[in-house]
């Protein structure tokens, strides 16, 4: 490939479909290059999609795209050994148009977006990997390929190559993601008929729901775990921060493993037919690890600015608005003919007035708080479940002398004011 683009988008999962797309539909000469045999291909999320940020780049894109449930009920179990406290929201406006978020298949997902650019009028280029950005007078003028002859030149290079960009890394963006900044996350696409689906969770035809899991289901380390529903399928994954997996020994498919047959877990899964395996690493650092974003003649998107918030479990969100924001960016750097980092630096600017930013600066030191003081998932979830379960057992005893034993059964061997101390800094963190 000889001719020059306008701009090259490195990558096809959302964030790099949502710049390709939008700078298509602008007019731009767009090349999207995918290293994976189709886009999802390489690309794993626990499966679900906020219609928000969609909707503001394809309108009522639900009426077409290839998704699985929207979802009318989020619960969030706090998860101890034989035992779960479990709380959540279950609404059925979420049922009706224009929904909250739904669960996907990433693999049909992200091909049918990826198709939608290509309307529009991309380029996309599957199974082809870009080694490094080609630099010249300290400009990132385009990428070469490990095709022949794989030299390709534009004037905007959008890096949207996850979590471990390789490009972002060369052009000295970030260095290497300390073990405390990734999470190795596994999953498992499970078959199981629809009408065994809606009794489990009791739903409805073409209501879903998701259920986040903590404690017990990472073995008391920092991480998450998940079990969300497909039309014919389940998702269920477990993942924790490379630091935690290392201090513990962890095997990740040893953990998942264990999820699945965990008596909580287990009833959900009977009779199901494993269809799939994945893994992939996924960015915990939040708002102290984003690296640089603007450059002269290079953007930074979605994963591989390390947009995630753990917390929330949102990250696909980020990823298709940092997407939209790079490609309006370079519509007007391509309307005043500059792509320096000044002439693209509208982009860091709509990154630091929306959401993205002020939801990553609300959370920054929440991870690293959770990291450094594991008796939150160690000591506490398991101490509220006990406590659960005494409060809740009728065997005589008054209700006032429980919550006295209960509040010494959390003392013990800490201390009031200690315990006060860790509710604080728990607050802080995600206040």
């Amino acid at each position: 490939m000889s001719e020059k683009f306008d701009v090259i988008v490195v990558g096809a999962g959302p964030a790099g479909t949502s710049c390709a797309y939008t700078c298509a539909k602008q007019g731009l000469k767009v090349l999207q290059i995918e290293r994976g045999e189709y886009p999802g291909s390489k690309n794993v999320m626990g499966g679900v999609l906020y219609r928000k940020q969609m909707e503001e780049i394809i309108p009522e894109f639900w009426k077409e795209a290839p998704l699985e449930r929207p979802i009318i009920e989020q619960r969030f179990w706090m998860m101890d050994k034989e035992s779960v406290l479990s709380f959540g929201y279950k609404g059925l406006e979420w049922a009706e148009e224009p929904y909250n978020n739904f669960t996907v298949l990433r693999a049909k997902f992200d091909q049918w977006f990826a198709d939608k650019a290509v309307e529009a009028g991309a380029l996309l280029v599957c199974e082809t990997v870009v080694t490094e950005c080609i630099v010249e007078n300290a400009k990132v003028v385009g990428v070469r390929t490990d095709r022949p002859n794989g030299e390709i030149y534009a004037d905007v290079v959008v890096l949207a190559d996850g979590v471990n960009s390789l490009l972002g890394k060369q052009l000295g963006f970030h260095k290497e993601f300390r073990p405390d900044e990734v999470a190795l996350t596994v999953m498992e696409v499970i078959n199981l008929p629809k009408d065994k689906i809606n009794d489990r969770f009791n739903l409805e035809e073409n209501q879903g729901c998701t259920i986040e899991i903590f404690g017990d289901s990472t073995k008391g380390n920092l991480g998450t775990a998940f079990l969300y529903t497909n039309k014919e399928s389940l998702n269920i994954g477990v993942g924790t921060t490379l630091s935690s997996m290392i201090k513990a020994k962890l095997k990740p498919y040893d953990l998942l493993d264990y999820l699945k047959n965990h008596p909580m877990v287990k009833p959900y899964l009977d009779g199901g037919e494993s269809a799939e395996y994945l893994a992939h690493l996924i960015p915990e650092g939040g708002f102290h690890s984003v690296p640089r974003v603007v450059g002269n003649g290079v953007l930074v998107v979605g994963d591989a600015a390390q947009f995630v918030n753990a917390i929330h479990r949102e990250g696909s969100n980020m990823a298709m608005s940092s997407g939209k924001m790079a490609a309006e960016a370079i519509v007007k750097a391509k309307e005043l003919n500059d792509f320096s980092e000044t002439g693209l630096s509208s982009y860091k600017e709509a990154l630091n007035r929306s959401f993205i930013m002020k939801d990553l600066e609300k959370y920054k030191d929440a991870a690293h708080t959770f990291e450094n003081y594991p008796q939150y998932f160690r000591e506490y979830l398991p101490m509220m479940n006990q406590a659960a379960s005494k409060f809740f057992t009728v065997d005589g005893t008054p209700k006032r002398e429980k919550q006295k034993e209960i509040m010494r059964e959390m003392t013990k061997g800490r201390g009031r004011i200690k315990v006060l101390q860790d509710v604080y800094r728990a607050w802080r963190a995600v206040k």
